[in-house]
């Protein structure tokens, strides 16, 4: 098979000086600039990784507690007919269970102490359908929520700020305070801890409470559920579903999914994404721009060989393409090396981390700080590709300038000193 000409010369000129000692220099800053850019390329690919990773832990056990999508009355009061609701939502393909639910907010005293809490009152039956946490701790914890027995779940981080177990009676006062001939006066009730949970999300830890749902509605006044929580086939189809349901059901209820309820939050982590990559990028292209220098010392050099080539009937668009061949085969080198080195580890950072722990003796995410005891990493498609390409744009942009000098080479100037 015969390749043009350029391509073999292009070859030739990005292995230049391995065998030779007057080209040595070169060949080693085309090296280092390879090398930068595998390097670049690599740690853009473990960083967004990781970030990916630490973003799906966080959603998944955000999401063992709360459910995929919510409906609730426009107004915040009980629903009419909240099982005529339920059934019209799991009309939608997406809708895999419905569950009714109280939410509001509440202080929770135990002697001196009193923290703010978002009480929710459930029914444990139909809970876990809808929540992993209820479906896993149906004989536990949530086995104790029964109607009359005023009885109350609190998370494992609000237990013990508190400094209550399991057994321990606990008050709960109401936003909604009783009217006496004395004034408003807050309403109390004491209830009994007849579980915990431990989510393994900070906010829901230390600020939520599960009581029964029947319980809820007599201590709260409502007439009933006050909206239906959703679990979907999807969650990432969560905010279309939302949008359905929304258009189904009519302005009586108000529709909010998941990504709603957390939008701070995941509005910060896409944010952080964005700049890392911007921040790391950076990185690729300095090394990508590292190959002007590179060519433009091999275009000094041979210059001869240029003349040359012009002479034998070669033109100046033969000779661009030939130096545009050198430095971008450069440029793929470095990308997929660092392709291969980013995906190596990205893919094995489970054993990585925990060797480099052993090594040092250290610990790098402590379960006490993070909630979080390992390194996750999430290498994704949409991340992996965009990178390789700006990695492979960035060399190509870089070879343009230097190739355009060489195209710019005068034969008889460049053999007046030969």
């Amino acid at each position: 098979m015969h390749w043009p000409y350029e391509l073999t010369i292009g070859w030739r000129y990005t292995r230049a000086g391995r065998s030779g000692r007057r080209n040595g220099f070169i060949s080693f800053i085309s090296g280092v600039s390879m090398l930068g850019i595998a390097l670049g390329v690599a740690a853009l690919i473990i960083v967004l990784s990781v970030m990916n990773g630490f973003q799906k832990e966080v959603r998944d056990r955000m999401l063992s507690v709360i459910a995929h999508v919510e409906i609730f009355e426009s107004g915040g009061n009980a629903l009419p007919d909240w099982r005529a609701t339920a059934a019209a939502a799991r009309g939608n393909p997406e809708v895999l269970g419905a569950a009714p639910f109280i939410a509001t907010q509440a202080l929770i005293a135990r002697g001196e102490d009193m923290r703010g809490a978002i009480v929710r009152g459930i029914d444990p039956a139909e809970e876990a359908n809808v929540t992993p946490l209820a479906a896993q701790s149906r004989d536990g914890a949530f086995a104790g929520l029964k109607p009359g027995a005023w009885g109350i779940v609190l998370g494992g981080e609000l237990a013990r700020t508190l400094g209550v177990k399991v057994g321990d009676p606990v008050t709960l006062v109401t936003p909604n305070g009783q009217v006496t001939p004395a004034g408003v006066v807050p309403r109390l009730k004491q209830m009994t801890v007849v579980g915990t949970f431990n989510a393994g999300h900070y906010e829901y830890d230390s600020g939520l409470a599960l009581m029964h749902i029947d319980d809820a509605a007599r201590l709260f006044r409502v007439d009933g559920p006050t909206g239906v929580q959703l679990r979907l086939r999807d969650q990432q189809q969560a905010r279309r579903v939302g949008f359905e349901l929304a258009e189904q059901l009519g302005p009586t209820v108000s529709v909010r999914d998941w990504t709603r309820t957390n939008r701070n939050w995941f509005d910060a982590v896409q944010l952080e994404k964005r700049m890392m990559f911007i921040i790391l990028t950076l990185i690729v292209a300095v090394a990508a721009f590292n190959l002007v220098s590179t060519l433009v010392m091999t275009v000094t050099d041979k210059q001869a060989d240029i003349a040359i080539l012009r002479t034998l009937g070669a033109s100046p668009r033969s000779v661009m393409g030939i130096f545009m061949v050198q430095g971008a085969a450069s440029g793929v080198i470095g990308t997929c090396a660092g392709l291969a080195l980013g995906l190596l580890v990205s893919l094995n950072i489970d054993v990585i981390v925990p060797a480099l722990e052993r090594l040092f003796n250290a610990s790098f995410l402590p379960g006490s700080i993070y909630l979080i005891s390992r390194m996750p990493s999430d290498p994704q498609s949409a991340d992996i590709v965009p990178i390789g390409l700006v990695s492979l744009l960035l060399a190509f942009v870089a070879t343009i300038y230097p190739s355009w000098r060489a195209s710019r080479v005068q034969p008889a100037q460049a053999l007046r000193y030969e």
